[in-house]
């Protein structure tokens, strides 16, 4: 008997677009010999399959099941694509959580701190071997801000917003006057921003997952952006940057660097498939960690497809393995 799977897509953000062409690939990847699929798209106030002759079918709440025809379809378990809220940030781990039904990423706990970088930042700053770009996390955007930042930071500085995800509303500021149009830009798109010192270093992204009951650590991509950083345009714009797969490491970099991202993952109790974003320095070489993203993107081109293929697994035997780890 088949498994009946739920791959959740859509979302109440500007990455619904990427979270659509994700679903894509997966729909059409996914092991149809072990499993029925069931596309989802989850919207605000619009949660819907649509059947093979383009009837939309609503999604019953109250047990996340469809009705096809007479039949009532409940699932045993999700396949969660959903980038942003609410598939990233735990409240869709929540309701699942509440109904029972398993999924293959992270828990609400963690997908709701690890939406939080300043808070992540937090928990993984003990852990021997990683480091920290010197930062200041900030609630509002009051005039005071800027004479702190003048006073605790050394240009030039990256301005984030602290949930947001695809670098939406990021920016590099180099000379103090750039600074207030930034953190406009950072607090339009989220209520708490974050402002860090920039670290000259090679960008790394690395995959890392738990499958048959072990966590893998997968080859990383190194970035090479012709843009001033790994920005919306950088990820999502082809030919915009390089990404080298494997990246250049010595073996000495690399073990280090597993040894680090492993502790990441079991520190944040990670679960599925989570992509880590990393420098290290230029001259030193230190490992700085960046951010962790929960639900990494599942294009055709996107990383942890090129890396998955580059250990010679196939991306189909992947999904496979992130599937049956839920049950």
């Amino acid at each position: 008997m088949k498994k009946k799977i739920a791959l959740v897509t859509g979302g109440f953000t500007g990455e619904s677009v990427i979270s659509l062409k994700s679903a894509a690939v997966v729909e059409k990847t996914i092991d149809r010999e072990k499993y029925d699929v069931y596309k989802i798209l989850i919207y605000p106030g619009d949660w819907h399959f649509v059947s093979a002759s383009g009837e939309k079918i609503p999604v019953d709440l109250n047990d996340f099941s469809i009705a096809m025809g007479d039949e009532k379809i409940k699932f045993d378990g999700v396949f969660n694509i959903l980038h942003g809220s609410p598939g990233e940030d735990g409240k869709l781990a929540g309701y699942f959580d509440m109904l029972g039904i398993p999924y293959t990423t992270c828990d609400q706990l963690t997908s709701a701190i690890t939406m939080n970088k300043g808070y992540t930042k937090a928990i993984v700053q003990d852990i021997p071997e990683l480091n920290l770009a010197k930062s200041i996390q900030f609630f509002e955007n009051s005039h005071e801000n800027l004479s702190k930042i003048k006073a605790e930071l050394t240009l030039p500085l990256f301005i984030k917003p602290n949930n947001g995800g695809s670098s939406i509303g990021m920016s590099k500021v180099k000379t103090w006057e750039e600074l207030p149009e930034a953190l406009e830009k950072a607090f339009a798109e989220d209520k708490q921003v974050l402002v860090e010192e920039f670290v000259s270093g090679r960008e790394f992204s690395i995959g890392v997952f738990k499958g048959k009951g072990k966590i893998t650590v997968l080859p990383a991509t190194e970035i090479v952006s012709s843009k001033e950083f790994f920005d919306y345009e950088a990820k999502y714009v082809p030919g915009v940057c390089e990404e080298i797969t494997p990246g250049r490491m010595n073996e000495e970099e690399i073990e280090r660097v597993g040894r680090v991202v492993t502790q990441v993952y079991e520190k944040l109790n990670c679960k599925g498939a989570v992509r880590i974003d990393y420098f290290l320095q230029q001259e030193t070489s230190k490992f700085y960690f960046i951010e962790i993203n929960t639900v990494p993107g599942q294009t055709e081109t996107s990383l942890i497809s090129q890396q998955v293929r580059a250990i010679g697994m196939e991306v189909k035997d992947f999904y496979t393995q992130l599937i049956e780890e839920m049950f």
